[in-house]
């Protein structure tokens, strides 16, 4: 096992696992803490490896609907909702009062302020950590989630500089719901029965639906039942949505304080949830050590990698989740992006190698390739992952293409061959069918061997975004980025056919037709088309998508075409968080994502600088110029952004104009895992002095 040293905590400080393991420090003073907009846009995320989560503001206010304490699957896999909303402290000492959270109201009212007594906020590990100042004492707040159980921790303890600590005491309201995560609360359809089986003890039993027990350790629950209406959420607001909330209050729960002791609330959707405050506190925090020291035990690269790059390995840790199968009971697939999204075939490909190999988790690829074998239809991998009773929806031309890049990088990565020939049969399924034809107009043109897709009223690549009955993007044809995916997938057919033995030579010769044809994306003097042989010809519009041609493992283009698709990407879309999805100067530019849905989702693509592009965009000149160190310089402005917006965590999209705001969904898998990756692979290029 391997230890990291780094330099010591500040004398002042308490030890944090940011000391321990080399993480990039999260932490905020007074000047964050206490002043609300500053608090109120930097975010705290948990999940639990089941799919569930907690969220909010180090303000302690509600921002978004999804905010809350425990948003868990009541239906699984993904059948989400909110079920305990808050839990509002407040202190109590020397006959007087003071709250330590915050509330945003309808009103415009800010009532309570109690995040102007936060001294400070940071975070161990993931673990959000407060600590409030307030009359000479020092209160310590946390948050976590139970790793594999629909268990959350709210706890607090008096520090041990506050004397004795006689006459200290805390209250606490119980806010509770039961609705969808994406939804609004209905007051007169919520209507749970509370049972209260103990005096430290309540549950909420939703006839039907779910039982939130609350336990309160050390201490004791006054049930009461009133709602708690009218919360603002600004961001929904922004969003152009129902920007109102409320929430049921069942109960106070009231306990003594004692320097060192904690006190907390356990809220669970499990019959045997630990009420062991301390204990679980451990487990987390071993969890989070866990976590790193795999990376370090199997990558000796990351055992020296700079604080941020291991946080996003932590990072890259809240995306997996268990998807058990009849056929795969350890089956595992991987959340696109919190709070919105569940599991998607496209995302969890691209961010494979980054969320596993990359952490030196090659059994839990391994677990991932096998689970999606399982909903391989007509050489499709679903866009979107069904959930319980649903169908799979595969309307997407690149996640089954993806798909075999994350075989070849996970066989690189481990040379499981073992794995790779089950698999095989798999793969040749989807290679067959794309040659031959398959759903939505997707097949090979034996014109030139290159990839067409496309139907009316369809979005199939990445690029999808659609309103009704708009395609913002259609993109029908034969994409640049598809095309450079189905040369990357047909030279690894060839290696896993060679490896197993078995015929390679039809899919290296389906590789060179590919290899000659793709010099038609070639524009005069420039980068690459976007589509060609399109409905209105060849799309000569500048975007991200041509980089794949020269980032993937095996390029289809000249050195010298390289370097132009590289130079025009860098001049005309590259910022510090990614690349913009539309150079600034074509009519459609949006540089701002804002707005209702109409106008957000008709600019998702039209400018917003995607974060996840970045990786891609790093090995791309790494292989143009050959100086990794360089390339990595490009990913190091993820490192601010780690400390703004979702704390930790890589944002989705960003303003394409400066500052370039964060957007989007503010904690997503790709945008982690893919600059983790690339990382990763510019740490291997120097130490082996070579090109990837």
């Amino acid at each position: 096992m391997t230890l990291v040293m780094m330099r010591p905590a500040s004398p002042t400080l308490a030890p944090t696992l940011a000391d321990r393991l080399g993480l990039l420090p999260i932490r905020f003073g007074r000047a964050v803490c206490g002043d609300l907009a500053q608090a109120e846009r930097r975010e705290w995320w948990l999940a639990n490896g089941l799919g569930a989560y907690a969220a909010g503001t180090v303000a302690g206010s509600l921002m978004r609907r999804y905010h809350g304490l425990l948003v868990a699957p009541v239906e699984p896999p993904l059948g989400r909702r909110l079920v305990f909303a808050k839990a509002d402290a407040t202190l109590i000492a020397d006959g007087r009062e003071w709250p330590l959270f915050s509330n945003r109201w309808a009103s415009g009212a800010i009532a309570p302020a109690g995040h102007e007594h936060a001294e400070s906020f940071h975070l161990d590990g993931r673990i959000p950590v407060w600590t409030y100042a307030i009359a000479g004492r020092r209160v310590e707040a946390r948050v976590w989630l139970e790793q594999g159980a629909n268990t959350v921790y709210a706890a607090w303890r008096l520090h041990a500089d506050a004397g004795d600590g006689d006459g200290i005491a805390l209250r606490v309201s119980l806010l509770v719901n039961g609705r969808d995560h994406h939804g609004t609360t209905d007051r007169h359809g919520f209507t749970p029965d509370l049972r209260a089986d103990a005096p430290d003890r309540l549950r909420v039993v939703e006839p039907g639906g779910f039982t939130l027990a609350l336990h309160a350790p050390g201490g004791r629950i006054e049930p009461r039942r009133d709602w708690h209406a009218d919360f603002l959420l600004p961001i929904e607001e922004e969003r152009g949505l129902p920007p109102v909330d409320h929430h049921l209050c069942v109960g106070e729960a009231v306990f003594d304080l004692r320097p060192g002791a904690w006190v907390g609330l356990v809220g669970s959707l499990e019959p045997d949830a630990d009420t062991d405050i301390p204990a679980s506190l451990a487990r987390r925090r071993a969890q989070e050590v866990a976590v790193l020291e795999t990376a370090d035990d199997a990558l000796p690269e990351m055992a020296e990698a700079p604080g941020w790059v291991r946080r996003l390995v932590l990072a890259c840790d809240s995306f997996l989740f268990a998807r058990p199968l009849p056929e795969v009971p350890d089956g595992q697939s991987v959340i696109a992006g919190y709070p919105w999204f569940g599991d998607w075939g496209r995302d969890t490909m691209i961010a494979l190698p980054g969320l596993t190999l990359a952490t030196g988790r090659a059994d839990a690829a391994r677990r991932i390739l096998e689970t999606f074998a399982r909903f391989v239809d007509r050489g499709m991998l679903p866009n979107v992952f069904p959930g319980a009773g649903e169908r799979a929806d595969y309307n997407t031309v690149d996640a089954a293409l993806w798909y075999v890049e994350a075989w070849r990088a996970y066989l690189e990565a481990t040379g499981d061959a073992q794995a790779l020939a089950r698999a095989f049969p798999v793969l040749a399924d989807i290679i067959d069918n794309h040659r031959h034809g398959t759903r939505y107009g997707i097949g090979e043109d034996p014109a030139d061997s290159l990839l067409r897709a496309g139907e009316p009223g369809l979005q199939l690549t990445w690029m999808d975004a659609k309103i009704g009955d708009w395609v913002v993007t259609p993109r029908h044809g034969k994409p640049v980025e598809i095309n450079a995916l189905w040369f990357n997938a047909l030279c690894a057919m060839a290696g896993f056919a060679d490896r197993l033995g078995r015929p390679a030579a039809p899919y290296a010769e389906a590789a060179e037709r590919v290899r000659r044809s793709f010099g038609r994306f070639v524009r005069p003097q420039g980068g690459l088309y976007d589509v060609i042989d399109g409905p209105d010809g060849n799309d000569a519009t500048i975007r991200p998508n041509q980089i794949f041609a020269v980032s993937l493992p095996v390029s289809p283009l000249d050195p010298s075409v390289q370097a132009r698709v590289v130079a025009e990407c860098r001049r005309e879309l590259l910022t510090s968080h990614g690349l913009r999805s539309l150079a600034p100067d074509h009519p459609d530019y949006r540089g701002h994502y804002h707005g209702g849905v109409w106008e957000r989702d008709g600019g998702y693509h039209q400018g917003p600088v995607w974060a996840w592009l970045l990786g891609p965009f790093a090995l791309a000149v790494h292989r143009v110029t050959g100086d990794a160190e360089a390339a990595q310089r490009l990913l190091e402005p993820i490192a601010d952004h780690l400390a703004d917006a979702a704390l930790g965590q890589a944002s989705e999209i960003f303003d394409g104009n400066p500052p370039h705001t964060p957007r989007g969904c503010p904690v997503q898998a790709w945008s982690a895992a893919c600059v983790l990756e690339a990382w990763w692979r510019l740490e291997q290029a120097k130490s082996s002095k070579g090109r990837i």
